[in-house]
């Protein structure tokens, strides 16, 4: 009598990018459901900007974003993947937070083709800093609609997340300098 063996296959190509989409869809909601309401403004702190920078930077330009457009998608149907502040399902999207959110794949597409292979720093801290950019424009254009103020808008949306971006700056470059290149190679 023969011993049969399993034969074990490594994922697909489409696998593993499947696999890697819903991971982070996955982050960013998580990310959401750490969020801080501050007085005085309808945007609460929380780590999304993060979660974004991280995908798009993990997962490069097309993967980062389909990411995000798949976790829109997902909060705009309703399922609660976005911050547990504000109203449900695509309505949040014409909200106070909508800007940010409808920034984030566009943000996750250009950190994943600026960080390239990820092996210098200043590239990474540029493409890092263009990702926060794109996300606070896009949450300054929807504050902007809504107050009809430049400076409301940017008091409101830009300024008390000044600092706290700084710091998800300095992590997400930590730790795409070192990550980027391995993952990148597997999808």
């Amino acid at each position: 009598m023969q011993a049969q063996t399993a034969v074990v296959s490594a994922p697909s190509l489409t696998g593993r990018r499947a696999l890697a989409v819903l991971s982070g869809v996955a982050l960013v909601a998580l990310a959401a459901q750490l969020a801080i309401p501050l007085p005085g403004t309808p945007v609460p702190m929380t780590l999304q900007p993060l979660a974004v920078l991280l995908v798009g930077g993990l997962l490069g330009p097309g993967l980062g974003a389909a990411s995000l457009l798949v976790y829109l998608a997902l909060g705009a149907a309703g399922l609660p993947v976005f911050t547990p502040y504000g109203l449900p399902g695509v309505v949040r999207l014409f909200g106070p937070t909508g800007g940010y959110l409808l920034a984030y794949p566009i943000a996750a597409y250009a950190v994943g083709r600026l960080v390239a292979d990820g092996r210098r720093w200043t590239r990474i801290t540029l493409a890092v800093l263009a990702g926060l950019a794109l996300i606070h424009l896009g949450g300054l254009a929807q504050l902007l609609i809504i107050t009809h103020s430049l400076s409301a808008a940017a008091r409101l949306g830009t300024l008390p997340f000044l600092v706290g971006d700084l710091a998800k700056l300095v992590i997400v470059v930590l730790v795409l300098r070192p990550a980027v290149s391995p993952l990148r190679a597997r999808l």
